[in-house]
């Protein structure tokens, strides 16, 4: 059995707010189910994808660019190498900055 969640208890299980979330399904980012009563339902796959963006996002990545990457994801498979050169130019965006501090 899969778990489900209301966006009050994903907002308190990723600390983020109730207006993100909107704000990021608003984006594409996020794809959650509708009930009959049109409320939102998020499964342990939407939590898993949550930590993934708020985690890009502490790396600095622009939200255009995590956009960029859930569109490619939603592709498949096939955007594996596309995902890994956005991830990779991150990685380099990161080491020059850190390179830039010391």
């Amino acid at each position: 059995m899969n778990l489900t969640y209301k966006i009050s208890e994903v907002s308190k299980l990723t600390d983020l707010s109730i207006p993100t979330l909107r704000y990021y399904e608003e984006l594409g980012l996020l794809h959650p189910r509708r009930t009959a009563n049109n409320y939102r339902v998020f499964t342990e796959e939407d939590l898993a994808w949550i930590q993934f963006i708020q985690r890009a996002k502490k790396t600095g990545m622009p939200l255009a660019k995590i956009i960029e990457y859930s569109k490619l994801r939603e592709k498949g498979a096939e955007t594996i190498l596309q995902r890994i050169a956005i991830l990779e130019e991150q990685e380099q965006l990161l080491e020059l900055e850190k390179k830039n501090l010391q």
